[in-house]
């Protein structure tokens, strides 16, 4: 039976990663899971379950050659998978503020005492060098309920951090 491994890759953007990446991993008869990529000022950071009969150093050594290749850094950490199980987001949160430092930790601190659990979290620095805005979408689930994050925005809008809250209505099955 195989195991699963998390696979992490960084490095500098360029046309090809993905295909060449899990062409290698086809080849070795690995399984793909859940994938975050995304590009990040200028680099590539990918972030791949695999499901593979091996040892953690021999999936390193499949991958190896070709993250070398692409100058990525490369990761490799077995991790108990849990396919089919992840909470679903429920609502979606957009902030918008001056960018400054700690602006992250308020939000993200306020919203997790009011009880939610990110599931995703995009952010990203607009406007202009003398003026930066910083902007982040989340998606989460509100385990204590929409009141109470609705309350943590409201305090969030007090001190300059425009916010807007949106249920996702989830169908399942």
């Amino acid at each position: 039976m195989a195991k699963w491994f998390m696979l992490t890759l960084v490095g500098e953007d360029r046309p090809g990663i993905v295909a060449k990446l899990t062409h290698a991993l086809f080849e070795a008869g690995c399984n793909l899971g859940e994938a975050s990529m995304m590009r990040l000022g200028g680099n590539f950071t990918m972030m791949l379950m695999v499901g593979f009969d091996g040892k953690a150093k021999a999936l390193n050594d499949v991958i190896a050659p070709v993250s070398e290749s692409l100058n990525l850094h490369l990761h490799v950490d077995e991790i108990n998978a849990a396919l089919h199980t992840h909470l679903e987001p429920d609502v979606r949160i957009s902030v918008y503020g001056a960018d400054r430092t700690g602006i992250v930790s308020e939000v993200t601190g306020a919203l997790a005492e009011s009880g939610l659990h990110i599931l995703d979290l995009e952010s990203d620095v607009a406007g202009s060098t003398e003026s930066p805005l910083y902007i982040m979408h989340i998606e989460g689930h509100a385990a204590e309920g929409i009141d109470s994050l609705r309350a943590a925005l409201n305090l969030m809008q007090d001190r300059g951090i425009e916010t807007s809250l949106e249920e996702i209505d989830t169908l399942l099955g």
